[in-house]
């Protein structure tokens, strides 16, 4: 079993990543892309890009795409972030600031809270995240993701990364974690998350950020818009012990070597038997379906297993999207992204973009957010920034939770 995991109080560090880029218009076509419609241009040693037109169901849209081969070892990649699990940023500025070559846009994410008037969207992504072989969050339960709807058979624990062997994975990562005092071992049901099972507690580190933990004790397991618990409870821990308690979840930045545990109904009651200066030791860890150990993980949701589309994609309704397909056992990795232009707008269906990748040489696709989220960045030749390549249909780049890059040596 493999597991990513982080004891209480010990410093966590984040992690930086991108994806690669270059210019160079192709030919229009019906149908999903083919290897040879449009022509390649080399970014880095090991990157390269290219952009196309694509014939959908819902008319002509535009194709980004990032070729990038982990077979050159000078080339990674990794997560984007903004340094905090509950904050957001473009993807130009995630990775200029942490000196990527390019990069896309990531995981759905908590984007807006108007079901509960008073309560802060967080920014906080959907599935996990890994960073730099560190674990950052879990997933929130199926109920209360963003985005639309999933495929038959999977769930909010679904990612894509790049495993410690240098392979790239769709794969699948639960949450295991415990928090310890008086010989007793009580279960974690979240960590860093914008939103907890029921009855469960979750904890939050100094990766969380100073964004209220209110959200996390909102909705249900099977409702995201169900009202907020009034049934709560938050301790706080410091190098291991019991500080202070409350009974509601608070705000502001967590230091390091703090830990602030929150729970719901039957969750609170269980934290409400903990007192000042008592031990309390929190583990907690993700592991991985394929027993895989991973540098960089992020969520999302599967299109192609195996060179097949899975059973269910959707089939009628076509937007802007980004997405991922991974080749050659893991070693060559396509980071798509369709253009948010007037023109191009319409975009692809989910089924049509599970297409492109496989046409691409892709027999694992993955999706990530879409929408006004859309966005490709890379340097242009000589230039130590990035420029963004496709048009974000919201007219600009939309601040987002996360996003893979390349680093290049």
């Amino acid at each position: 079993m493999t597991r990513h995991q982080k004891r209480s109080g010990v410093r966590r560090k984040s992690l930086t990543a991108v994806v690669a880029l270059g210019t160079v218009a192709g030919a229009a076509f019906a149908g999903a892309a083919s290897a040879d419609a449009a022509t390649w241009t080399t970014v880095a040693a090991g990157v390269s890009y290219r952009q196309y037109d694509l014939r959908g169901a819902a008319g002509t849209t535009h194709a980004h795409v990032l070729s990038v081969d982990l077979t050159n070892t000078h080339v990674r990649l990794g997560l984007l972030y903004p340094g905090a699990v509950a904050s957001r940023a473009a993807v130009s500025s995630l990775a200029n600031s942490q000196k990527a070559v390019a990069g896309i846009n990531g995981d759905f994410f908590n984007i807006s809270e108007a079901q509960h008037p008073g309560v802060a969207a967080t920014g906080a992504s959907v599935g996990p995240a890994i960073a730099n072989g560190r674990a950052l969050k879990g997933a929130v339960p199926d109920g209360q993701r963003f985005g639309p709807a999933l495929p038959p058979g999977t769930n909010t624990k679904a990612v894509v990364g790049v495993g410690t062997d240098g392979r790239a994975r769709v794969d699948s990562l639960s949450l295991t974690g415990t928090y310890a005092t008086v010989g007793r071992r009580l279960p974690l049901g979240g960590v860093n998350q914008y939103a907890l099972p029921e009855n469960s507690v979750g904890a939050y580190t100094s990766d969380w950020g100073g964004v209220s933990r209110k959200r996390a004790t909102c909705g249900t397991d099977t409702e995201r818009a169900a009202a907020c618990s009034t049934a709560t409870y938050e301790v706080t821990l410091k190098k291991g012990k019991v500080v202070s308690t409350s009974t509601t979840p608070g705000s502001g930045v967590i230091a390091a070597g703090t830990t602030v545990l929150v729970g719901r109904e039957a969750g609170a009651q269980r934290l409400k038997k903990l007192v000042k200066g008592q031990p309390v030791a929190v583990r907690y860890g993700l592991t991985s379906a394929s027993k895989s150990a991973y540098g960089f993980a992020v969520g999302g949701y599967p299109l192609l297993s195996g060179g097949r589309s899975l059973t269910g994609l959707n089939n009628s309704v076509s937007a802007v999207r980004t997405a991922v397909g991974i080749g050659n056992g893991g070693k060559r990795v396509f980071l798509f992204a369709l253009d948010g232009a007037a023109a191009y707008r319409k975009g692809l269906t989910v089924a049509e973009v599970a297409g492109a990748l496989k046409s691409l040489g892709a027999t694992e696709g993955f999706s990530l957010d879409g929408g006004g989220s859309s966005t490709l960045v890379a340097r242009p030749s000589g230039a130590t920034k990035v420029t963004v390549r496709n048009h974000p249909s919201d007219g600009y780049e939309r601040p987002v939770s996360n996003g893979i890059g390349v680093f290049t040596k």
